[in-house]
């Protein structure tokens, strides 16, 4: 019985120097991967949620189902928002093409 043991901390100990570079550069790639994958998808969630902000800014709805006055609504402020908004989202979307890129560059995986 104890033939099918196998010493885990003995066979770490005897591996070559080539075993442990191949182990480690897997679990420093795999962390990597991992860690840009989520960047990734962090920024596609900013851009999703400031679109969603971005269209709610029109929504400029009356007080209630019966009114004809509008809710305090500043065309200046509106504008000024909205210009903002999508420069965020302009940046966002260059930084999402970039990390794209880049990760399907040094994984060698489509994302």
């Amino acid at each position: 019985m104890e033939a099918e043991l196998k010493p885990r901390f003995i066979e770490s100990l005897q591996r070559n120097n080539d075993q442990i570079r191949e182990e480690r550069a897997r679990t420093i790639g795999a962390d990597s991967e991992l860690i840009y994958r989520r960047r990734i998808e962090d920024i596609e969630l900013k851009i999703k949620r400031l679109e969603r902000e971005q269209e709610g800014l029109i929504d400029i709805s009356p007080l209630d189902r019966n009114s004809l006055t509008f809710a305090d609504f500043q065309p200046e402020t509106f504008v000024q928002k909205d210009i903002e908004l999508s420069l965020t989202i302009r940046n966002l979307n260059i930084q999402l093409e970039v990390a794209v890129k880049r990760f399907e560059y040094l994984f060698g995986k489509t994302f």
